[in-house]
């Protein structure tokens, strides 16, 4: 069995740089089994390799909705924002797909994608609003991500299990930047099941070094790190942004805001906060592999 494979650099436009995912095309999905899906993703070892299912028989090409399934090395996840721009850059911009917007059947509800030129895509996805988080549940954990007179609050969403750290408003860029937390003893200090991803978030200023490469200040910038779903840190996080996206929003009282997540690849993301509970994500994509993943 032959399976068309991409990799796909999302949230940038330049080769190497935003969140690699590998997109697989499968015709038939009864050929596959769960193992062997799995076993996939181990193998091409990136933070997510993504399945797009043609359930409806309609083609790569003409068809307009897809079943969508996200895979880490180690387990598959209910939602992945990066994997997403990949997949519909590859249906639009490399299959040349004829829709105007193309739906993805996913465990977190269907999903749109729709063409944002130039060479974009922008994702319609549930919003996940975070509560405030008391400090005394997570304190292990807490001590191995951030010092404390670097942290202004607590924030978690129960919905996808992240707990978003916000630095004090005194911190630069250049401070998160330099964050080397041991994933491996966060994921030992909460092995409760709660958390299952730690974003870091700063408000973004011109003072704090928070602008991009044209001179654009940022709204906010952002680190995540999933040790939990085998990802030490994610290069650039769609489903993140959903969580991330909700706060500021909330407290800039914005619904447009330009993020940045500064991973060494990093990568940048527009989000549009909706009125029914959905947050539209915008970013582009470099497709920079095109192969065949051959099974015995």
């Amino acid at each position: 069995m032959e399976l068309p494979i991409y990799t796909v650099d999302a949230f940038t436009n330049v080769p190497f740089q935003g969140n690699p995912a590998a997109v697989c095309l499968v015709n038939n999905e009864k050929l596959l089994s769960e193992e062997k899906l799995q076993q996939i993703a181990a193998e091409m070892n990136l933070s997510e390799t993504v399945y797009i299912i043609d359930t409806c028989q309609t083609g790569f090409t003409l068809g307009d909705r897809f079943r969508i399934r996200w895979f880490t090395p180690t387990n598959e996840v209910n939602l992945c924002g990066h994997a997403t721009v990949a997949s519909a850059s590859v249906l639009f911009y490399q299959l040349n797909n004829q829709s105007d917007r193309i739906t993805f059947d996913s465990a977190s509800g269907p999903l749109i994608t729709e063409r944002a030129h130039p060479n974009g895509i922008t994702m319609n996805f549930p919003l996940n609003p975070p509560e405030n988080q008391d400090e005394e549940e997570i304190a292990n954990l807490l001590q191995l991500v951030l010092p404390k007179n670097k942290i202004h609050s607590l924030h978690y969403s129960q919905s996808t299990k992240k707990l978003l750290v916000r630095m004090s408003d005194h911190c630069t860029r250049l401070e998160l930047e330099s964050l080397r937390p041991d994933t491996t003893a966060m994921m030992n200090a909460e092995p409760t099941g709660k958390v299952k991803g730690v974003i870091i978030s700063l408000k973004g200023t011109i003072d704090n070094g928070c602008v991009d490469k044209a001179g654009e200040a940022y709204d906010f910038i952002s680190r995540y790190f999933a040790p939990w779903n085998g990802i030490p840190e994610d290069p650039v996080t769609g489903s993140a942004h959903t969580v991330s996206g909700a706060y500021w929003s909330e407290v800039l009282q914005k619904k447009s805001l330009y993020a940045r997540q500064c991973s060494k690849r990093g990568g940048d993301v527009r989000i549009q906060i909706k009125d029914d509970g959905r947050v539209n994500l915008t970013g582009q994509s470099a497709i920079v592999l095109k192969g065949t993943f051959i099974l015995s």
